[in-house]
């Protein structure tokens, strides 16, 4: 059975409404009454081309970046956006579809080294995290390039492609579990096999170390198993597409995309070392696999149903901005299709208050991300970046 069609399945359809341009920094993007009883309001940073991703560099206080599907990654600073991209890496990428330049990560030690790293799917649709370096605050060396790690995936969707660098400072690589249906590929499908990076999160310290691309910590909880990837940190993901590390509290949350009926958020007090997130023996708490097990399977915290039109969730971040005091702690996310930010209250073994925040339906919505601030940020594919606040 072929999957049902998660985030960027439906990308390619909205590609077409996707706008490109410069800033429109405090205009808001709010309308409503639904907006004018919640609280919050969302007021547009600027419009751009296929966004799919946002963040900035660790106390870099002036500037947003903004990664673009197709290979760009634009700077807004201090409200404008810059018309120059900080990078252009489009020639290298392929892009559509779930595919293309899907993140960038900022090390904690960018202000000095000028280190960062992208996520993109190559012109031989295989999957590489690339290092490069800073010219400037505003501009990167497009020459600085290295490779860190490629990943030989067989199908066009499930690319997963977030990165994060940890509350311990070291490199943590979503990945999507090779794509087609049903975990279809390997002997036992990739996201329950330790021998395959695919449908994992990987931890790495990216950086060379001799004729070393990265290295990989001793505590990785594979370390020295036979038949293991030891990059491996957790396991049993389908398609985390957007995953976060709460700033306030080090503890990991998932929104995994799901197949045929359930769309799952995971989560897990600390940052998830060796947690099995249970696909392709279960999607959500449901049976998938007759027959097949997925030891220590966490349950999720939030299931979401297609029966209610949920088609792919979009994972996002605890809220810390002290100008939303009403939100803090709170988990937000949202879906693709339906396209409502909401609001949940996680622990380890549920959710409490999961509501709708009152927002304008956002098209397309493809990410949510943080800025050095811990300010919160919502991006829809159709071209659009804005920031919540408080009205």
């Amino acid at each position: 059975m072929l999957a049902r069609r998660p985030l960027a399945a439906v990308l390619l359809a909205l590609a077409t409404l996707s706008a490109c341009g410069g800033e429109d920094d405090g205009a808001a993007a709010t309308s409503g009454a639904a907006a004018a009883t919640s609280g919050l309001r969302l007021v547009k940073v600027g419009s751009f081309t296929e966004p799919v991703y946002v963040t900035a560099p660790p106390r870099d206080e002036r500037r947003l970046f903004v990664v673009e599907q197709a290979g760009r990654i634009k700077v807004v600073r201090g409200g404008r956006t810059l018309p120059t991209p900080f990078l252009d890496v489009g020639p290298l990428v392929t892009s559509g579809g779930e595919q293309g330049l899907l993140a960038v990560a900022f090390p904690p030690d960018h202000a000095r080294t000028g280190l960062f790293y992208v996520y993109y799917t190559d012109r031989d649709r295989q999957q590489r995290v690339v290092e490069y370096r800073r010219r400037n605050a505003d501009r990167a060396d497009p020459r600085s390039a290295r490779l860190v790690l490629r990943m030989a995936d067989a199908e066009a969707n499930h690319n997963g492609g977030q990165m994060l660098f940890g509350p311990d400072g070291k490199l943590y690589i979503a990945t999507g579990d090779g794509g087609g249906g049903g975990d279809q590929h390997g002997t036992r499908g990739n996201a329950q096999d330790l021998g395959s990076p695919l449908g994992k999160l990987l931890r790495i310290d990216p950086r060379r170390k001799g004729s070393r691309r990265y290295t990989v910590p001793q505590d990785n909880p594979f370390v020295g198993r036979a038949g293991a990837r030891p990059e491996v940190w957790a396991l049993g993901l389908r398609n985390p597409w957007r995953f976060t590390f709460d700033r306030g509290t080090g503890d990991l949350t998932i929104g995994d995309v799901g197949q045929d009926e359930v769309e799952e958020v995971d989560h897990v007090r600390g940052p998830g070392r060796g947690a099995n997130f249970g696909w392709r023996p279960r999607e959500g708490s449901r049976v998938a696999a007759e027959g097949e097990h997925a030891p220590g399977a966490i349950d999720p915290v939030l299931e979401k149903q297609h029966d209610d039109d949920w088609c792919s969730i979009t994972g996002g971040v605890v809220v810390r901005d002290p100008a939303l005091r009403s939100l803090r702690g709170t988990y937000l996310y949202g879906d693709f299709c339906l396209g409502k930010v909401r609001g949940a209250t996680l622990s380890p073994s549920r959710a409490t208050n999961d509501r709708d925040l009152g927002l304008p339906k956002v098209e397309g919505l493809a990410s949510f991300g943080e800025d050095a601030r811990g300010r919160v940020y919502v991006v829809s594919l159709s071209g659009t970046v804005s920031r919540l606040a408080a009205r």
